[in-house]
C-alpha cells in the first residue's frame, strides 16, 4: 500500500467519524467537522452558546462514536476537585491508603457546563489536560490513552456562571459556537425525536486505540514554510492589535498549525494551504485573545481575529 492510499484509509475513518456525528447533529456540519478536528490535532474541545441548542448532544454523539470508556461529569457550584481526579482513602484491611480514581479518568470526559463551578473545580482539570495525569496527595497518576476533553459552557452574562481563567481556556485547542438552527432544521430535528432521540441510535465507527493512528497522519501532514510565516505572523498580529489587551499564546500557533493540519487530513490532502489556516484562525485564536473592553465577550474576541485575517497579506503557495 503506497503512502497516498494509507492516508486515504486513514482519513476516510476520520470521515466516518463526521458523518455519524452528522446523524445526530442537523445542519452544523461545520461545527462537527470542527469537533472532529480538535480530537484529530491532539487538543481539547470548547463548545460554547445558550442553553438548549445541542453543546452537550454534540460532545456526547462524538463521545459515543468512540469505543472507549466515556465519562460526563456535570459542573455545579458545589463540585469539588476531588470528584474529578478521585481521592485517596484508608484501607483498613490492608492499613494501606488506597487512590480511588475519579470520572476524569476515561478516554472521553464531557465537562457539562465548566463555568457553572467555582475556578478551584475548574483549575482541577488543568493538568489532565495539559499533562495527560493527575496529582493527589503528592503522587501523580497517569490518564488513559487517548484522553479527550469536550467541555460546554453557557456565555458568561448567565446567571450562576464563572467565567474560565485565560490560563484553562489557552489549554482547549479551539472553541465553536452552534446558534439556534434554521427553521428548516428545527423542523428536522424536531420530527427526528417524535419516538426516539437519534443519538440512542449511533453507534461506535471507531476504536480508541485507531485514534493515535488518525493522528500521526494528520502530523504527519507537510507544511509548507512561507504557510507556517503565514501562521505566525497572523498569531502574532493578535498582540499588537489596537482592539485587544492581550493576543494569542505560542500555544495558540501551536494548535492553528495541528488544525490545519488535521483539517487538511480530513480532506484527504497530505499538505495544507493558507485556506487551512484561515479555516482555523477563529476558532483556535478567538477564546485566547481579550478584548481592550473586557465588557465584550466571545463575539468581539471573534470579530479582531476576522478583522486581522482581513489586512494580513496572504501568501501565494
Amino acid at each position: 500500500m503506497t503512502h497516498a492510499d494509507d492516508l486515504e484509509a486513514l482519513g476516510s475513518r476520520a470521515r466516518a467519524l463526521v458523518e455519524n456525528v452528522r446523524l445526530v447533529i442537523r445542519g452544523k456540519d461545520a461545527q462537527v467537522e470542527m469537533a472532529v478536528v480538535a480530537l484529530i490535532s491532539g487538543g481539547h474541545l470548547l463548545i460554547e452558546d445558550v442553553p438548549g441548542v445541542g453543546k452537550t448532544m454534540l460532545a456526547r454523539s462524538l463521545a459515543l462514536s468512540l469505543s472507549g470508556s466515556y465519562f460526563r461529569i456535570q459542573f455545579t457550584p458545589d463540585l469539588l476537585p476531588s470528584d474529578i481526579t478521585g481521592t485517596t482513602v484508608f484501607d483498613q484491611k490492608s492499613a494501606e491508603f488506597e487512590f480511588r480514581p475519579g470520572p476524569v479518568f476515561a478516554n472521553v470526559v464531557l465537562a457539562d457546563e465548566i463555568n457553572r463551578a467555582t475556578p478551584r473545580t475548574q483549575s482541577s482539570l488543568l493538568e489532565a489536560m495539559d499533562e495527560g495525569q493527575v496529582t493527589v496527595d503528592g503522587t501523580s497518576h497517569a490518564l488513559p490513552r487517548p484522553f479527550f476533553v469536550i467541555a460546554t459552557q453557557n456565555p458568561v452574562e448567565y446567571h450562576g456562571t464563572y467565567p474560565l481563567p485565560e490560563g484553562q481556556l489557552d489549554r482547549f485547542c479551539m472553541s465553536v459556537t452552534l446558534d439556534y438552527p434554521s427553521e428548516e432544521y428545527e423542523k428536522e430535528i424536531v420530527e427526528s425525536q417524535l419516538e426516539e432521540h437519534p443519538v440512542d441510535r449511533l453507534r461506535n465507527v471507531l476504536r480508541a486505540e485507531e485514534l493515535s493512528g488518525l493522528q500521526r497522519a494528520a502530523r504527519a501532514v507537510s507544511v509548507d514554510p512561507d504557510v507556517l510565516a503565514y501562521a505566525v505572523s497572523l498569531v502574532r498580529a493578535t498582540r499588537e492589535d489596537e482592539g485587544l489587551s492581550m493576543g494569542a499564546s505560542p500555544r495558540g500557533t501551536i494548535f492553528l498549525v495541528r488544525t490545519a493540519q488535521a483539517r487538511a487530513f480530513l480532506a484527504g490532502r497530505d499538505f495544507i494551504t493558507p485556506d487551512d489556516i484561515k479555516a482555523m484562525a477563529v476558532p483556535v485564536l478567538s477564546h485566547r485573545v481579550i478584548p481592550a473592553s473586557r465588557s465584550q465577550g466571545l463575539n468581539e474576541s471573534r470579530v479582531a481575529v476576522s478583522r486581522i485575517l482581513a489586512r494580513l497579506p496572504v501568501p501565494v503557495v
